[in-house]
């Protein structure tokens, strides 16, 4: 049955991602659609559920290890500043947003409703970073490095939502949470980033003393990105770190390093995507339930809306004195929609929680959290991508550059 449910996995994903392509819609809407009627008949393994999450972290690690080789470090200083506002003010004004109305629109408490909304602030890096990726690989918008500060801004915005969600989480099972609680979201970031730069440099060092094939070198590199993941899971305890930086700002050293190679490693890494594309969305769509989608979709639907509403707010005041236009202001608060990633991973946590402390009440919440991160990520994720796929070539213009003398 295992090898069954891949199978079904990969064969009818691609078959859906073509029929979808054929109509202009992302592909990631059929990979969602076939996780679901898979999770809904059955035909995903136990054993596959028992690894999904980490089926999905492995898919991620691929995508953001192939964002750091194609974010220019010269061009992500250009936009320091917004970059910084947009990992976390629009994800806190979605979360405060959450934290407030929840109590008005489900039977939920407000520390329950804070819950919620760290889960869901969270902005898809698998949804937004290959689109990202993509701009910067057509040289579109790179020269006011707006590719480039959505992609530093969704990467970092998730470690800052999940640190929230860890505290709000300590406050429902009864525990105070000190200073060091959200010290660790500072924290998370800054030793994501040193760690990765440490590694990088090593990398660049070793692939100028020893030749060896690109395969290996990007092997290496994968199996380095998940010893970071164990090594989160092992310090997490102690003090705040994120690999998922460390991934993308490995791959950023090796660009800056050894350009050459990173752009082939980039090409090895779409390949690679391929497959964990289906697989993650796939696992995503699965881990979806039908039955909590349909009792909560309408009050869910008016809060996320809500949320979002807030949410783009806070990006427009992100973007203050910049000097993106309104179109391509509108173009970043579009690219900041989707959820997937974070919300599948993270989402049904606090019914564990009431379920471990057989608690009915804590039980009756997480349902309510569970079914509202469901319906977050089957209307925000493939609304956000296609929506972004179209206004990015809209709302975002070519850069041309000058080769000998001749606009090109």
């Amino acid at each position: 049955m295992f090898f069954l449910s891949l199978s079904l996995i990969l064969i009818l994903g691609v078959i859906a991602g073509y029929f979808l392509n054929k109509i202009k819609l992302p592909s990631l809407i059929g990979y969602l659609l076939i996780g679901m009627l898979l999770g809904y008949f059955g035909l995903i393994d136990k054993n596959v559920n028992e690894i999904s999450s980490e089926l999905r972290k492995i898919a991620l690690i691929i995508i953001l290890i192939k964002a750091g080789l194609t974010l220019n470090l010269d061009d992500l200083k250009k936009v320091g500043r917004p970059a910084i506002l947009m990992s976390f003010v629009p994800a806190i004004f979605e979360m405060i947003t959450f934290g407030l109305l929840g109590p008005l629109f489900f039977n939920l408490t407000y520390n329950e409703s804070f819950i919620m909304g760290a889960c869901i602030g969270a902005v898809s890096p698998a949804v937004v970073v290959p689109r990202m990726v993509k701009m910067i690989e057509d040289n579109r918008g790179v020269k006011k490095g707006i590719p480039q500060m959505i992609l530093a801004g969704s990467s970092m915005d998730d470690v800052v939502m999940i640190v929230f969600y860890s505290a709000f989480m300590t406050i429902e099972q009864g525990n105070s949470v000190g200073f060091m609680t959200y010290l660790n979201i500072p924290l998370s970031i800054l030793t994501g980033i040193i760690v990765g730069l440490i590694i990088g440099l090593l990398l660049v060092f070793l692939f100028k003393k020893v030749h060896v094939r690109d395969s290996i070198k990007l092997t290496l590199i994968l199996g380095l990105s998940f010893g970071l993941v164990y090594l989160e899971s092992y310090i997490g305890n102690y003090f705040g770190y994120s690999s998922l930086l460390s991934a993308i700002t490995l791959g950023i050293v090796v660009l800056a390093k050894k350009k050459e190679v990173a752009t082939r490693l980039s090409l090895k890494c779409s390949k690679l995507w391929v497959v964990a594309e289906i697989v993650l969305f796939t696992l995503v769509g699965a881990s979806i339930k039908i039955d909590y989608f349909a009792t909560y979709l309408l009050p869910a639907l008016g809060i996320i809306w809500c949320a979002l509403f807030v949410r783009l707010i806070g990006v427009l005041i992100s973007l203050i004195k910049t000097n993106l236009d309104f179109k391509e202001r509108a173009f970043v608060s579009i690219a900041y929609i989707p959820k997937a990633t974070v919300q599948a991973a993270i989402g049904g946590g606090l019914l564990d929680l009431g379920t471990s402390l057989q608690n009915t009440n804590i039980i009756n919440a997480g349902v309510i959290v569970l079914s509202v991160s469901v319906v977050a990520i089957l209307f925000t994720a493939p609304i956000g991508a296609f929506l972004t796929d179209i206004s990015s070539k809209r709302l975002i213009s070519l850069d041309y550059v000058q080769v000998k003398g001749e606009n090109k």
